[in-house]
């Protein structure tokens, strides 16, 4: 059985859409519950969630309010409260296609062996994308995740996001829950608690498949496509970043600090072919994303 677990912070303007897109799916509803928790919300998600079970009554849906603040508490309560066996993470800003539950519930029916898998982000602007947009900052602003048609375990250094990725309920079990110490809370963000599950994945020889089937389409607002989200956010990654490799290890830290030096050889080397093609805004926004992680990592 499936638990699709969506951890929601005042998102009703897509939440209802989200668990319609589920609802329609082409699994059998005997096959998947859904896990809703609410992280706070102050809007009208609950009363779109009723409208929701009011027109899918059908669907078993299970709504829980989780007052510590923060997704991976809403995370670790979804896993607490669930009862299927594979849990699917999915984005309360998105859409999922009507193959989605059907791709995971299968995957993990063929692989008994396999522990995590992932699928496809693409994002639907409410907007135009700027110019300024890059192959590298649309990965960061958007989640975009897109490794071909075929089914694959993710290439070396990846990893699922965190918005459309399954595991055996069981491997918390054995790598624990997310550390509550990253994630986003409220309106800041911090994040990196995905990675560091990987991380602990992969230091035990988990592997994780990319699934192309199952797709999520992430709605990007008007305000994720401006300079101050931008510099918030790749801030906001330094800042997670250092809070995660710190609470492994000064080693760590160090290890991390020097990366960022190797990932400024290549933002310049980057930057540098894009004024050459005459992309200064591309150019420009990508070593500003790099300058406010670097700030981050450093505690400034």
């Amino acid at each position: 059985m499936l638990s699709i677990i969506i951890c929601t912070y005042n998102r009703e303007k897509y939440i209802y859409n989200l668990l319609k897109s589920l609802a329609e799916n082409t699994l059998s509803k005997e096959e998947y519950e859904i896990i809703l928790v609410d992280n706070n919300c102050a809007d009208n998600t609950h009363a779109e969630v009723n409208r929701f079970c009011d027109d899918f009554k059908d669907v078993e849906l299970h709504y829980f309010v989780e007052t510590n603040q923060g997704l991976s508490y809403a995370r670790n309560r979804g896993i607490q409260e669930s009862k299927g066996d594979i849990l699917v993470y999915v984005d309360d800003d998105a859409l999922v296609n009507n193959q989605y539950l059907s791709t995971y519930s299968d995957f993990f029916k063929r692989n008994p062996k396999i522990e995590a898998a992932g699928g496809a982000i693409l994002p639907q602007y409410e907007t135009e994308e700027p110019e300024w947009m890059s192959h590298y900052t649309r990965a960061l602003i958007t989640g975009k995740l897109d490794f071909g048609n075929k089914e694959r375990e993710f290439p070396s250094n990846s990893f699922p996001g965190g918005g459309n990725a399954a595991y055996r309920k069981e491997l918390f079990d054995r790598i624990g829950l997310f550390n509550v110490e990253l994630g986003r809370k409220g309106n800041s963000l911090i994040g990196a608690e995905e990675k560091d599950l990987f991380d602990k994945m992969t230091s035990i020889g988990v592997r994780f498949f990319y699934l192309p089937n199952a797709i999520l389409y992430h709605q990007i607002q008007a305000h994720k496509v401006t300079r101050e989200y931008l510099e918030k956010l790749s801030h906001g990654i330094g800042v997670s970043e250092r809070i995660r490799t710190k609470s492994i290890s000064t080693g760590k830290f160090i290890k991390r600090i020097v990366q960022e030096g190797i990932k400024w050889a290549g933002t310049t080397v980057i930057a540098a072919k894009q004024l050459i093609c005459m992309e200064p805004s591309k150019a420009k926004m990508l070593v500003l994303f790099r300058w406010n992680v670097t700030k981050g990592l450093l505690g400034f």
